[in-house]
């Protein structure tokens, strides 16, 4: 299952690379893309994401998950 994310804040690397370590903490992800310039957080996981699971590692990482994209 792959959702793809809104967060705002992440402006470089260093952005991504701070929530790309949060996330992967998770249990289940087996991938993640997280680009600042466009703001999207994508991530690969082997079954149902919890939502709120990754808005507190977003957040965790000082960014702000604002929700799904539209698929």
């Amino acid at each position: 299952m792959t959702v793809t994310y809104t967060v705002t804040g992440m402006s470089c690397g260093h952005c991504e690379s701070a929530v790309t370590k949060e996330v992967s903490a998770l249990p289940g992800v087996t991938d993640i893309k997280a680009d600042a310039k466009s703001g999207l957080l994508t991530v690969a996981a082997e079954g149902p994401l919890d939502d709120e699971a990754v808005r507190a590692a977003v957040d965790e990482a000082g960014y702000e998950l604002v929700g799904r994209t539209a698929s």
